[in-house]
C-alpha cells in the first residue's frame, strides 16, 4: 500500500497496553507500519493536527469517560475531551474520514452535540450487533452481516446521537453501537480493533476499574475465547481499504 498515513490517536496509560493496540491496528488493517502514525493522547498536547495530511483518523478505546462528573476527572482527561471536541469537530467538517472507537462514541457525542450517560453501559464481553435499516445502505456497515458478535465494556454510551447522525448499527442492550454522521465518519461502541489475545489483556489490566468483579473475570476471558468477531473485525478493515 502507497498513500499518506492513518492516524492512530490513543490513550492507553499503560506502555504494553498502547503498544498491543497499535500492533493489532496494524495485523488487522493490514497497513505497513510506516502508513502508521501512533500518537498517545494522554502524553500532552497534540494540537494543531494538520489533517489533511492524513487518509484517515482512528479514535481507538480509553479508560476515560466523558460522563463521569467534571471534579472526577484528571487535568489529563479533561485536556483529551476539549482537544478531540476541537478536533472532531473539524474532521467533519473538513470530511476527513474518521473512525472512533468504544471512547469515540462518548468524544465524538460529546463533541457533536449528542447525549452520553450511563443507561446503556454493557458489562465486558461480546454482544450481538445488527444492522439497522439505516446502514443497509452505508459503505462500511451495508457490507457486513445483518448479524455479528463484537467485543464490548463500557460504563457509558449515547442515549442520543448527535443531530443529524444515522444509526447504523444496534442491539438490545445498547441501542446505538454505531452511528455515522456527513458521508465519513463513523463511531462504533462496540470494539473491531480488539482480537481475543488483546481483549483479554485489556480485561486482566482493568480487573479493578469497575467494569466488572474481579471473581468474574476468568468467566469473562473464557467467553472472549469462544466468541468469533471476525465480522466485527471488516468495519476496520472496511475503513482503511475505502480510504487508502
Amino acid at each position: 500500500m502507497t498513500g499518506r498515513p492513518f492516524l492512530l490517536l490513543t490513550s492507553r496509560v499503560d506502555d504494553a497496553l498502547a503498544e498491543q493496540e497499535r500492533a493489532a491496528f496494524l495485523r488487522l488493517t493490514g497497513l505497513p507500519a510506516e502508513r502508521v502514525v501512533h500518537v498517545r493522547l494522554e502524553q500532552g498536547p497534540v494540537l494543531p493536527v494538520d489533517v489533511t495530511a492524513y487518509s484517515g483518523v482512528v479514535l481507538g478505546g480509553s479508560p476515560f469517560t466523558v460522563s463521569e462528573p467534571e471534579s472526577a476527572k484528571s487535568p489529563t482527561e479533561r485536556r483529551v475531551e476539549d482537544e478531540l471536541a476541537e478536533l472532531v469537530r473539524e474532521l467533519v467538517e473538513r470530511e476527513v474520514p474518521y473512525l472512533g472507537l468504544c471512547y469515540g462514541v462518548g468524544a465524538t457525542s460529546l463533541a457533536l452535540g449528542g447525549v452520553v450517560d450511563r443507561t446503556y453501559g454493557e458489562p465486558v464481553g461480546t454482544t450481538t450487533v445488527r444492522v439497522t435499516d439505516g446502514g443497509r445502505d452505508d459503505p462500511i456497515f451495508g457490507a457486513l452481516p445483518p448479524t455479528f458478535d463484537a467485543f464490548v465494556g463500557h460504563k457509558e454510551a449515547a442515549t442520543e446521537p448527535p443531530p443529524g447522525a444515522v444509526v447504523v448499527a444496534t442491539s438490545d442492550a445498547c441501542p446505538v453501537q454505531a452511528y455515522r454522521i456527513g458521508p465519513c465518519a463513523w463511531v462504533t461502541q462496540f470494539h473491531p480493533e480488539l482480537e481475543a489475545e488483546t481483549f483479554v489483556e485489556r480485561i486482566r489490566a482493568y480487573a479493578h476499574l469497575g467494569y466488572f468483579r474481579p471473581d468474574e473475570q476468568d468467566a469473562i476471558i473464557e467467553r472472549v475465547h469462544r466468541a468469533d468477531v471476525s465480522a466485527a473485525h471488516d468495519v476496520l478493515r472496511r475503513f482503511v481499504a475505502e480510504f487508502a
